[in-house]
């Protein structure tokens, strides 16, 4: 089998749709009813109580998104439990572990295959060192880390805004450039769930306890603010740097840009914004898993990729290099996060401490 086309893919298509309330989203709106529909029972089983809420020991701090694919959710957990841990905090993380083939619920350690973890899992404890437990069921997921790490003050779920069955304490909810795109559901719009939302209260939703988190550079509404980088460096499967001027010396290989990604246009254009002239790109769709890749079909580049692609793109070219993105948020989300937080639950959260893990 032969490395993917880049023909556009069905996620791109979409993408065209979601921006505007043109012919393929209308088309399209008769699928989306019958998502509002399903979503409105759902919730409403929750609000009943026919559907179960769990609530655990420890303060839960959902990072998600109500608009589909890209926004920037995972950097941002990353983020947050890299402050948090500087505060000597002792936080654990949870998901889903989108993409992954097993069902169990399990540890995620460096090693861990993306097959059992998933990419963006793997990748969050490999940046943070932070106990990380992947399940199907964010509530047995928690419970399997507080087994684990007894000790731990708090939980951030990575993804899971509309995860009902796990009751949060504060939410993060993280915008890109799109906004709301054309402001319906999916699959005729981008949204997850209307927006401005309506607070499950069972499940802990507060319009008081929500923070709004914008990673573009154009906010379309209200929210705290976030800037997204690229270091001045790559990095080799073996941990060594290399810095990007000198990627570009006369004799280097040409650059080819691989992404795996919600958004691999946004990636490209930061590549272009550090100075880099890339001969050739191939976007492919997110959590891809590179089975079909084959390196020797593009053995006259340089690859170069984002660390979420490392996990499964290192197995087939261990050459290729990984360009790490720095996320900054503005000074007033940290001091509004550490009020928040201070609120949930004083004793616990009162005094520093280190976590360490295995």
């Amino acid at each position: 089998m032969g490395s993917p086309a880049t023909k556009p893919s069905l996620e791109s298509t979409l993408q065209r749709i979601w921006t505007r309330r043109g012919a393929g989203a209308w088309l399209l709106l008769p699928l989306s009813l019958l998502y509002v529909a399903l979503s409105t029972f759902r919730r409403l089983l929750f609000r009943t109580g026919i559907l179960t809420i769990h609530r655990i020991r420890v303060p839960v701090i959902v990072v998600g998104n109500v608009i589909a694919g890209g926004a920037g959710k995972t950097p941002t957990t990353i983020a947050i439990v890299q402050h948090l841990q500087s505060q000597g905090r002792r936080v654990g993380v949870i998901s889903r572990g989108y993409g992954r083939k097993s069902q169990e619920t399990l540890e995620v350690i460096a090693d861990t295959s993306t097959e059992l973890a998933g990419d963006e899992p793997l990748l969050i404890r490999r940046k943070t060192s932070a106990p990380v437990f992947v399940g199907r069921s964010r509530y047995q997921a928690a419970q399997a880390l507080l087994a684990r790490y007894p000790d731990t003050e708090l939980i951030i779920c990575d993804d899971g805004l509309q995860h009902f069955s796990l009751y949060r304490d504060l939410e993060i909810c993280v915008f890109d450039d799109r906004g709301c795109g054309n402001g319906w559901l999916l699959p005729s719009g981008p949204l997850r769930e209307t927006w401005p939302r309506r607070p499950l209260k069972q499940a802990g939703q507060r319009n008081d306890r929500l923070l709004v988190l914008h990673t573009g550079g154009q906010p379309r509404f209200s929210g705290f603010r976030a800037q997204r980088s690229l270091a001045a460096h790559a990095v080799r499967s073996n941990g060594e740097t290399v810095a990007l001027d000198t990627l570009q010396k006369p004799g280097a290989l040409p650059l080819m840009a691989v992404a795996a990604i919600a958004q691999p246009a946004a990636f490209f254009r930061m590549l272009e914004l550090c100075g880099l002239v890339i001969a050739k790109t191939l976007p492919l769709p997110d959590h891809y898993d590179f089975d079909s890749f084959i390196r020797n079909e593009y053995g006259g580049y340089q690859l170069i990729c984002t660390e979420k692609d490392t996990a499964k793109l290192w197995q087939k070219a261990p050459d290729a290099l990984a360009i790490p993105l720095t996320q900054t948020m503005e000074p007033a989300f940290w001091r509004e996060l550490d009020r928040q937080i201070a609120g949930l639950s004083p004793t616990k959260l009162s005094s520093p401490h280190g976590h360490k893990t295995t």
